[in-house]
């Protein structure tokens, strides 16, 4: 997939981390891709099972899958997923709407990553390379080469961070697990110009709090504001008057929410979005206060 059908999924909002997105687009692609319909999944004891049972079913069509065509039913089906309201759930809902049917026993996308969670695990064996085997405890089965965390680049200069901890606390509410934040943060060496980071693992905690003293089952993950609210308790300021800044529309839809606790302005940020223009309007229409493409604008901004 290109970069603009990746950024155009992620203009639909609701998806709660990049794992739930991967599994969108797969599921996406499989319904163009002229594999049948499955709905049904089986539970496996070891990831192997689960390899072994996806290559026996799809054996029977192993020919080359010629994607281009089926593309162009792409941007329809972006806006049948927003009007089912977006995330994994709205594109499971809208392909069923269009076709009746349902991919869903393709793509093992729950559980845990060394059962049949396989979403994840070949995500994380890409992503973190030869990181993996010592964040998970788990042999690599996919890939081991380089993490794809290596290609990846500051879209704020370190000066430009170095300049606003000068004028503000800096803190971090991030979907990611723990353990990728605080990589970045070594490699780039920003650590010590943040107060405070929250994380995907401090989201957890709280629905589990919640679900044993009430019993519900609840998402506290932007867009819910419950990261930047405990980022910015964090921080140690009493008071706090702060901006968030994002680049998708669960960020600003979790800024928007916080505003009803905690004085506080959405930022949308455009440099890494292939279609900056799409992407202004995107970030606007979602909620945001201010939309910056270039990092020096944040110092203006703060100014």
């Amino acid at each position: 997939m290109t970069q603009e059908e990746i950024s155009l999924f992620k203009s639909i909002g609701g998806f709660n981390n990049d794992w739930d997105l991967t599994s969108a687009l797969i599921l996406s692609l499989l319904s163009i891709s002229g594999l049948p319909p499955l709905v049904r999944k089986k539970s496996f004891s070891t990831i192997g099972d689960g390899i072994q049972h996806l290559k026996a079913k799809s054996s029977v069509f192993r020919s080359r899958i010629n994607l281009l065509p089926g593309k162009k039913r792409l941007p329809p089906l972006v806006d049948r997923v927003r009007s089912c309201g977006g995330g994994l759930r709205g594109v499971r809902l809208a392909l069923r709407g269009t076709t009746g049917a349902s991919w869903d026993g393709w793509v093992y996308r729950s559980g845990d990553i060394d059962r049949e969670n396989l979403i994840k695990r070949i995500f994380q064996e890409l992503y973190l390379g030869k990181q993996f085997a010592s964040s998970t405890r788990l042999p690599p089965l996919f890939y081991t080469g380089p993490g794809y965390y290596l290609r990846e680049r500051l879209l704020i200069p370190r000066p430009i961070l170095t300049s606003l901890r000068k004028r503000v606390r800096m803190g971090i509410a991030s979907g990611r697990p723990r353990f990728e934040a605080l990589l970045a943060l070594k490699r780039f060496r920003l650590h010590s110009l943040f107060d405070s980071i929250v994380t995907l693992e401090e989201c957890e905690d709280e629905e589990t709090r919640i679900l044993k003293k009430t019993g519900a089952r609840v998402k506290r993950t932007k867009p819910h504001p419950y990261p930047l609210l405990k980022a910015a308790r964090k921080t140690g300021i009493h008071r706090v008057r702060c901006g968030y800044i994002g680049d998708v529309v669960d960020d600003m839809h979790a800024a928007r929410a916080a505003k009803k606790t905690v004085d506080i302005i959405a930022i949308g940020f455009t440099r890494g979005q292939a279609n900056k223009r799409s992407a202004k309007e995107v970030l606007f229409g979602a909620g945001a206060d201010a939309v910056i493409e270039k990092p020096k604008e944040l110092l203006r901004l703060i100014d």
